[in-house]
């Protein structure tokens, strides 16, 4: 006799975007499943944390409201989203200059023009980028060769003024490495959903995305503090020693150390360090995200969360690698904040090592078919590390394995 959909055990391993997205999907097909989670709540890498009235996101993230994926599972508006303006404030030694698409907001026009940053021939060059990526299909960007970043932007003919001013502290902070040595496909992806749409931040922090995601399931149970030593076919083998009896498994977290035959596969991760400051002065008037292009420099980018108060808060990025104690790394970057940006700091509030920000992928995909998301039999992988490093990818990932694991079930039983 068929068993009902919602009585098979069906286990999603983490409780981040792409575990929650599978979670939905099965959920629109009659299933109901479980979600494992190791922490006690829902987000991943996709994390807020509130202190002293200040909202502190997990590193400086934010939704870009073109992905495809973000459209289609979130309600932007629900979300309250604070939207950036498409460009950047650039300082130097005593220097502010802004530079920006005045097509999309004519506020940038003539900041744009006047910027010492890159020749009139390196902004002509921006906005045929511009125009050959929005002709440019998802699947066309992600079939193109692969390079690095660095070497798509040479063979496009920008300066090195530009490349170094500009695109290096901006992409920096975006795929973490400060050389950009990222795939170009990544590049075009992200640079095109910059086009189209805009980077945001939610009103009440980036984990607002997972809650929101979390709101939606009904038919969804969670087991928080509940970490996995282990996943077989029909088993789940719990760190505190219980055994789970499950019919299908997602693992979406990463699985190296979850599975016995990926124990050689781990993933290589990129990191950084955020750092909150409380100060007194902004040194930007508009919500425009701040670069330090100077080499030396150790800091890569800075923004004002909005915040109520008389003072504001500030978040500072640090990508390059550094071997100084916490300590030192703060007033390193008080020293910083005030020699390039004239910033007083009142006093410091949080730093956040993050060791695991962005997986650091090659042969970068867009899609995957929901075959490809099958490990074993009965388990079935997703999670961003399977396409690129995106909300985007982790969405689709996790739709594809919940959709691996519904056409296994449906085309063996029903």
């Amino acid at each position: 006799m068929n068993m009902q959909k919602e009585d098979y055990k069906i286990h999603i391993i983490g409780a981040g975007v792409s575990g929650l997205i599978a979670a939905r999907v099965l959920e629109n097909h009659g299933y109901a499943p479980t979600i494992l989670e190791a922490s006690d709540r829902v987000g991943g890498r996709v994390k807020t944390e509130h202190e002293d009235g200040f909202v502190l996101d997990h590193g400086f993230q934010v939704l870009l409201t073109a992905y495809p994926k973000a459209k289609e599972y979130l309600d932007f508006e629900a979300l309250k989203l604070e939207k950036f303006l498409p460009g950047a404030v650039i300082f130097g030694e005593g220097s502010k200059q802004t530079i920006g698409d005045p097509l999309r907001n004519l506020s940038l026009l003539f900041p744009t023009i006047l910027a010492s940053v890159g020749t009139i021939s390196d902004k002509l060059k921006v906005l045929k980028l511009n125009i050959q990526l929005k002709k440019k299909s998802l699947e066309e960007i992600f079939d193109s060769p692969e390079k690095t970043t660095y070497d798509y932007l040479n063979e496009k003919g920008f300066s090195k003024g530009m490349i170094e001013q500009f695109f290096k502290p901006f992409f920096s902070g975006i795929f973490l490495e400060p050389n950009l040595e990222t795939s170009s496909r990544m590049f075009e992806f992200v640079y095109k959903m910059f086009g189209e749409g805009y980077a945001a931040v939610p009103h009440d922090g980036i984990e607002a995305i997972s809650q929101q995601l979390k709101a939606q399931l009904k038919q969804t149970t969670f087991k928080f503090n509940t970490a996995v030593r282990d996943v077989q076919d029909d088993e789940i083998k719990l760190v505190n020693g219980t055994n789970i009896n499950s019919h299908f498994s997602i693992i979406a977290t990463e699985a190296s150390s979850l599975v016995s035959n990926l124990s050689n596969q781990q993933t290589s991760w990129k990191g950084c360090d955020s750092l909150y400051f409380e100060v007194e002065n902004k040194v930007l008037d508009k919500p425009v995200i701040g670069l330090i292009s100077a080499p030396e420099a150790l800091i890569n980018n800075l923004n004002y969360p909005k915040q109520a108060g008389a003072t504001h808060l500030l978040s500072v990025t640090v990508v390059k690698d550094h071997a100084l104690s916490i300590e030192d790394l703060k007033i390193k970057v008080v020293q910083e904040l005030k020699q390039y940006c004239g910033i007083s700091v009142k006093r410091f509030i949080k730093h956040y090592m993050i060791k695991k920000g962005l997986p650091k992928l090659t042969n970068l995909q867009y899609s995957i078919d929901p075959t490809e998301t099958q490990l074993k039999e009965q388990v079935f992988l997703a999670g961003d590390i399977l396409l690129n490093g995106s909300l985007n990818a982790a969405m689709i990932a996790g739709e594809a394995a919940a959709m691996g694991v519904i056409k296994n079930i449906e085309e063996n039983v029903f």
